[in-house]
């Protein structure tokens, strides 16, 4: 299976998927062996200093399992009850003569037998939250759809473009009323037309959703054919400007302010879309949000329906059946080479 592309600020370049983090690791500081019995746990006081012999192992073990140069001082701070049943929190600072780190939080089990150390995150909002549809054109089901898609897009990228042509027919074909879509604007460093086209239509939008995917499919559809054979930024900045008034004309628009809005290109709302998608980790687009759920780069159609499926049945709601299998390519028969006459 091919890499899926991405676009970003470097230019066009593979998408890499991340491996995912690890939230816990524990790591047993005892040596092998255990008593029979039950033994009560002596509860920890408050801010007791670790034994020399604890401290000791505890540092031995973050040397060696976190490379730390021999240079380097760790200095380990009193042990005091944490969250976590079992365990009592510890800070650990890394300094040299010149700095010190910041105190990087570790856990002690109350037996003084394991150290662990986890990410805390806040799970308690619902993630179709973290990105909200509100004020922008829509496609497929209403704004209370139990799915809800975020694109951010950018009308210069190639791989947006392939994304929107092939992947939303598809989307709004099989899931009808149950998906609400939306995009938001995240156009890229390396595109010079790429902002023009997001302010145009959106000018287009402020007045007719239906106007502004209008423009967008045809933008994505003819975004090679922008500025001519020269590639010319004027050439391709007039024509956008002149599709978004002839999609004015044909939905009737207010011509006035949206000649007004075209001629003073405001870009706040751009940047303010931008900055939202980067406070999500957005770095390339196409980037999805399916639920909350990210999504980047031209992925396989296969893995979104997984993903909408998955949002589906956690709010309640029965995906529809899977769509057919492709029928498979018939390879034509082979044909005799050709010759050249009297051979």
């Amino acid at each position: 299976m091919e890499r899926p592309l991405a676009c970003d600020n470097r230019g066009i370049v593979p998408t890499v998927v991340k491996p995912l983090r690890t939230l816990i690791f524990a790591l047993t500081l005892a040596a092998p062996g255990f008593v029979l019995g039950c033994h009560a746990q002596t509860p920890t006081e408050a801010g007791e200093k670790l034994s020399p012999e604890l401290a000791r192992r505890v540092e031995v073990l973050i040397r060696s399992k976190s490379a730390i140069p021999p240079d380097y001082d760790i200095q380990i701070g009193l042990r005091n009850k944490s969250e976590v049943p079992g365990f009592d929190a510890i800070s650990v600072t890394f300094s040299t003569k010149e700095k010190a780190s910041k105190p990087v939080t570790f856990l002690l089990s109350t037996d003084g037998k394991t150290l662990a150390q986890f990410s805390k995150y806040d799970i308690s909002k619902d993630p179709k939250l973290l990105v909200s549809g509100e004020g922008r054109p829509s496609r497929g089901g209403p704004a209370n759809a139990p799915v809800l898609i975020v694109g951010f897009d950018d009308l210069e990228c190639p791989y947006c473009a392939k994304m929107h042509q092939e992947l939303f027919p598809a989307l709004t074909e099989r899931y009808k009323d149950k998906i609400h879509i939306v995009y938001r604007d995240f156009p890229l460093d390396q595109h010079p037309w790429a902002m023009r086209a997001a302010i145009d239509t959106n000018c287009v939008g402020a007045q007719s959703p239906a106007g502004y995917w209008n423009l967008v499919d045809y933008i994505h559809a003819h975004a090679s054919e922008m500025g001519g054979d020269d590639k010319s930024l004027a050439k391709a900045n007039d024509t956008l400007d002149s599709l978004t008034r002839d999609e004015g004309k044909r939905q009737k628009l207010n011509a006035d302010t949206l000649n007004a809005c075209i001629v003073k290109q405001d870009d706040a709302a751009i940047k303010a879309s931008v900055k939202l998608g980067e406070s999500l980790g957005v770095d390339s687009t196409p980037a999805l949000f399916i639920n909350g759920e990210k999504m980047a780069g031209a992925l396989p159609l296969e893995y979104v329906y997984r993903m909408i499926d998955n949002a589906l049945i956690a709010s309640g709601q029965t995906p529809p059946p899977p769509p057919p299998p492709a029928a498979p390519t018939q390879t034509p028969p082979p044909t005799a080479p050709a010759t050249k006459p009297g051979n």
